[in-house]
């Protein structure tokens, strides 16, 4: 399967913000963090399979560190698809538009 590039919108909250930071800056080293009071907001494009695994592998990586992690994030595709997840869960498949 080809890789497709994927944008990344999520928020993240957790127990421990600055382990969650350090394990976002090494997976996402061009990608934007922000803090909102007690969560991250992270802006960053990814290239992967699916955004399936790639949210899986995000997850897994901060969990890691800090193991009381939320993630709340939305994988755009290059078509405009758009998947939301919630921890490993996925929510909602909004479809794009192949123009």
């Amino acid at each position: 399967m080809a890789e497709t590039m994927y944008r990344l919108s999520a928020r993240i909250s957790s127990d421990d913000l600055a382990a969650a930071r350090a394990v976002l800056l090494e997976h996402l080293p061009d990608g934007r963090i922000d803090d909102d009071q007690a969560e991250l907001l992270v802006e960053a494009e990814l290239a992967g399979d699916s955004a399936k695994e790639l949210n899986r592998s995000l997850l897994s990586a901060l969990r890691r560190a800090v193991k009381k992690t939320r993630l709340r994030s939305q994988w755009t595709a290059p078509d405009g698809t758009v998947e939301r997840y919630f921890d490993y869960v996925l929510k909602q498949v909004i479809p794009g538009t192949d123009e």
